[in-house]
Order: C-alpha cells, then structure tokens, then sequence
C-alpha cells in the first residue's frame, strides 16, 4: 500500500470493485465474506498474481465459496435428492411441519 493514495486524492474510484468486500458496508457491519477476502488479500499481497494463483490457492477457493455457495449448493441439492427417493420408497416420511400443514397446536 502507498504511503500518499493518489487515488484517493484525486477522486478516482479504479480498483474499488476487485475488493468488493472490503468497503463501505450500511451499520458499519463487516460484509459475510469480509475474513476470507482479508485473508486471501494478505495471503496475495506482495508476491504477484503468478504466485499467488499456486501458493494462495486455499484462501482464494475459501473465499470463491463465500461470495457463491456452489459447493453448498451441491450439497443441499443432494439432501434433498436422497429425501425424495427416501419418501418415495417409503422409509421416511416427512414431520408435518415440512409438509406445509399447520402445527397442532392447544
């Protein structure tokens, strides 16, 4: 980081939406993804983009999985595939609760 930020001085705004994370946030509340972009950063910074791709390649698939939740995606995709076919075989049924009635409530 440069000691005088041109940038700011100026009123440019160019490489704000590479680290979307990391700005202004509403309330002052830190972003979802804001400690593994950090991490990612600090991991990347200084050693160019080359050697960044090999050596901070955790941080970085941590982060990619923060901001998209493919991995999680997957996953829930699967639960509820194995909750489908486990329903139609007839070895589970669902509480009533998940099946859209109203709780039984005195």
């Amino acid at each position: 980081m440069p000691i005088i930020d041109l940038q700011k001085r100026l009123g440019l705004n160019l490489d704000n939406w590479l680290l979307l994370q990391s700005g202004q946030q509403p309330f002052k509340m830190p972003a979802r993804c804001h400690a593994f972009e950090k991490e990612w950063v600090e991991c990347s910074h200084g050693i160019g983009a080359t050697r960044a791709k090999k050596e901070c390649l955790v941080e970085f698939e941590d982060f990619y999985e923060c901001m998209h939740r493919e991995k999680t995606h997957a996953r829930l995709h699967a639960i509820r595939q194995q909750r489908d076919k486990m329903v139609k075989e007839g070895t589970y049924t669902p509480p009533p609760c998940h099946s859209g009635k109203a709780d039984q409530v005195p």
